[in-house]
């Protein structure tokens, strides 16, 4: 009988390899490489081609065919950027990220995290956020990063991109024990920042919180919101813009400098807010191949009037 773990050790360490070859070339080789892949992705594999033209219609009514076929193309050029510059994040020195993603003003972290207590990252997939961890490179001695993650099907691809996302030193929290670990750190009297990536579906039967996004009914997470509220931490969003190829910069705006004084959904309101006036700004770089819109909000019946 054959050893499964084994073949998925094998499996991986192919993976790793292949990727490490990829990680060693330079930007304008990975670049041509992404030109190439662009083809094979929407010309051939036509990869979810349907739900990003649905999706980008139902944001932008006011664009024509032609408008939306753009920017749909532009979308599917960066989507192929991000992957080869995920991958290169294998060997991207500190000097390297330092240049290619640039923050502000991570001062406001620090003077939230002063008091001991930890802040929220709260970002939304635009840009390269598997980029963002290299904020590790701007904060103070002493303030600890954490990076929440869900598990991916693919093992194989699932320790990859754990490899990946560990390179500037965050500590990896699975999303389902994101509570327990933070406050069992915070009671360690560690502070930290840990980044959230809140803008995806939840399921229908969790966080049933809606507003509106992007012009249409959109369903929200809240964890991030009564993790925080438990905690009592602050939290900021981070705001990205694509300066060029390969070059972003991130700019932090405070939503809260204490969770636990806030109205309930508040914090995730004003979270969406932000993400919206991101992806007006610059369309392209948003994740439109995502499902996000599959649930329809309810529709609440009316209370039947009680006769007297």
């Amino acid at each position: 009988m054959e050893d499964n773990s084994s073949k998925k050790g094998i499996g991986y360490s192919l993976l790793f390899v292949v990727a490490y070859l990829h990680a060693l070339l330079p930007f304008s080789i990975l670049y041509q490489l992404s030109d190439i892949l662009f083809w094979g992705v929407y010309y051939l594999a036509r990869y979810r081609r349907k739900l990003v033209r649905r999706n980008l219609k139902n944001a932008f009514p006011g664009k024509s065919q032609k408008q939306i076929v753009k920017l749909e193309k532009k979308f599917y050029h960066h989507l192929c950027d991000y992957f080869v510059e995920t991958i290169k994040t294998l060997r991207l020195s500190d000097k390297e990220a330092r240049r290619r993603m640039k923050f502000e003003n991570p001062e406001i972290i620090d003077r939230l995290t002063a008091d001991g207590k930890s802040c929220i990252l709260s970002l939304g997939h635009y840009g390269n956020w598997e980029w963002v961890p290299s904020i590790g490179l701007y904060l103070q001695p002493g303030v600890k990063q954490g990076l929440i993650y869900k598990k991916l099907h693919s093992r194989e691809f699932d320790e990859l991109f754990l490899k990946i996302r560990s390179r500037f030193s965050p500590r990896p929290i699975e999303m389902r024990s994101v509570y327990r670990k933070m406050i069992r750190l915070q009671q360690g009297g560690e502070k930290m920042v840990v980044g959230f990536l809140t803008d995806q579906r939840p399921p229908r039967c969790l966080d049933q919180y809606w507003t509106t996004f992007l012009r249409q009914d959109t369903l929200v997470q809240t964890g991030m919101e009564k993790i925080a509220k438990l905690l009592e931490c602050s939290i900021v969003y981070l705001d990205i813009t694509k300066v060029k190829r390969g070059y972003y910069v991130g700019k932090f705006f405070v939503i809260t400098a204490d969770a636990s004084k806030e109205p309930e959904f508040m914090i995730m309101e004003r979270y969406m807010r932000k993400l919206e006036e991101t992806v007006l700004r610059e369309p392209a770089y948003y994740l439109w191949s995502h499902n996000r819109w599959k649930f329809t909000r309810p529709v609440v019946s009316p209370t039947p009037k009680t006769e007297r």
